[in-house]
């Protein structure tokens, strides 16, 4: 078999096999540190705090973690603070003229960016820690009086957020790549198994559709995950005609090129900065000394609530279109066709083409920002025709286009490996297409 032959050559190539075992030995201190619990924290008084996580909007912070949150692991915080700390230092680089020229700077300028997101990581996670602590009390879990308990039990969760970030760092060095992308991969599917034995069980019991129901489930969730990868990979090219040039007794130019413009230019980030913004209701409610809130405030809690998700699907839209329009310059994409001797036949160079790639970027890009917000509140949709919250989370939403956009890359790395040392590539014909920066935060 072909997939035999491929796993053969994978394990003949000395470099690809050290990165996979290297990440697969970075992956499992993860999946362990995700089960040590904070000192002073009994494990058997959780079931409060796990409670809370098994739906709502914890649910999804859960997942991201891996578990850890509901454990009160010292990698309890995860990796989102960082990603968090990444999100904004992307958007000063967009407005603040400081870090405009940071951007400016090549190499250097990128190392000292990242030194600010780290700073700002710490920045976070420092005032997060007290509000895991207030969270764990508030769900029955007893804590160690005294103040050094509270000092060391942030300096943890803190230091246990860096190693996670530590360690995702050494999986892009020394394993297969996009390390931080694979931190967070590995928390999703580690709720997988678990999730999907429980929606076997329950479909079983009486009432609850059988068996034929749970496999009308699985189908669903492959449609979906075919329609998030073609999400992800989906493009527009717009064929480019370069001039020829003859300098000295050489010819340059005459071919012609393709410009791919993606449908989803945005990628997940969309949905990142609108779950950012839906998850500031239920934080406000859920450190509220009275833990109640307003009658929008709890709509804004329902993860499979009408307003939840329309307005969830709204901000979806709008943020595609921010983000699209901040990373996409078409003027720019213009004048480097034209001072490189190309243009788009049937248009005129300048002002008429960077004109076009826009009107032709405003056409994918509606459909495509309707798609995410699709992809977004599918897991609602799944929990209005019964699935269970746990499962129905990977029928859509962050976490499956992350798996999408992850598995994708890391199958590219992958095959790069094998086509380089001219092995079979992973699949019979074609190539595989990964994200190609669609998460630059990650």
């Amino acid at each position: 078999m072909k997939l035999i032959e491929t796993l053969k050559n994978i394990w003949k190539i000395e470099e690809l096999k050290s990165r996979l075992l290297t990440t697969l030995l970075l992956v499992a201190v993860f999946r362990f540190g995700s089960f040590v619990v904070l000192p002073g924290i009994d494990p058997q008084m959780l079931t409060g705090l796990q409670a809370q996580t098994r739906e709502g909007l914890m649910s999804l912070l859960d997942m991201f973690t891996g578990g850890a949150f509901s454990n009160a692991s010292v990698f309890g915080l995860g990796i989102m603070p960082y990603i968090s700390a990444s999100i904004v230092i992307q958007l000063l680089g967009m407005a603040v003229p400081f870090f405009q020229k940071l951007q400016r700077e090549g190499e250097s300028g990128r190392r000292k960016m990242n030194q600010y997101t780290r700073y700002l990581t710490v920045a976070i996670l420092l005032l997060q820690g007290p509000a895991f602590l207030a969270n764990l009390s508030a769900n029955g879990v007893p804590l160690p009086s005294g103040f050094w308990f509270r000092v060391s039990s942030v300096i943890l969760l803190a230091s246990g957020s860096m190693f996670t970030l530590w360690l995702g760092e050494r999986i892009t060095d020394k394993g297969i790549g996009n390390g931080v992308s694979m931190i967070i991969l590995i928390g999703i599917i580690a709720r997988l198994p678990q999730s999907l034995f429980q929606e076997f069980v329950s479909r079983l019991s009486a009432n609850s559709g059988g068996l034929i129901m749970f496999l009308g489930e699985i189908l669903l969730l492959l449609a979906v995950t075919v329609f998030s990868i073609l999400l992800v990979q989906g493009t527009r090219k717009i064929p480019v005609q370069y001039a020829k040039r003859v300098v000295g007794n050489k010819q340059y130019g005459g071919a012609r090129q393709y410009i791919p413009l993606k449908v989803n230019a945005a990628g997940v980030m969309p949905i990142i900065f609108a779950q950012a913004i839906m998850f500031i209701p239920a934080t406000v409610m859920q450190f509220s000394k009275s833990g109640g809130g307003g009658a929008f405030a709890i709509a804004l809690s329902d993860i499979t609530g009408f307003w939840y998700n329309f307005i969830y699907a709204i901000l979806i839209i709008l943020f595609t279109w921010f983000y699209t329009a901040i990373t996409i310059n078409p003027v720019q994409m213009a004048e480097d066709m034209k001072r490189n001797g190309g243009f788009i036949p049937g248009v005129k160079p300048g002002k008429r083409t960077s004109d076009y790639l826009d009107e032709i970027m405003s056409r994918i890009t509606f459909p495509g920002s309707m798609f995410l917000a699709f992809i977004a509140i599918m897991p609602a949709f799944a929990s209005f025709f019964g699935v269970s919250q746990g499962f129905s989370q990977f029928f859509g939403g962050t976490s499956l286009l992350i798996l999408v956009g992850v598995v994708l890359d890391t199958l590219q790395q992958i095959e790069s490996h094998l086509l380089m040392r001219h092995y079979d590539g992973l699949l019979k014909s074609g190539r595989i297409k990964g994200r190609t920066g669609s998460i630059a935060a990650y």
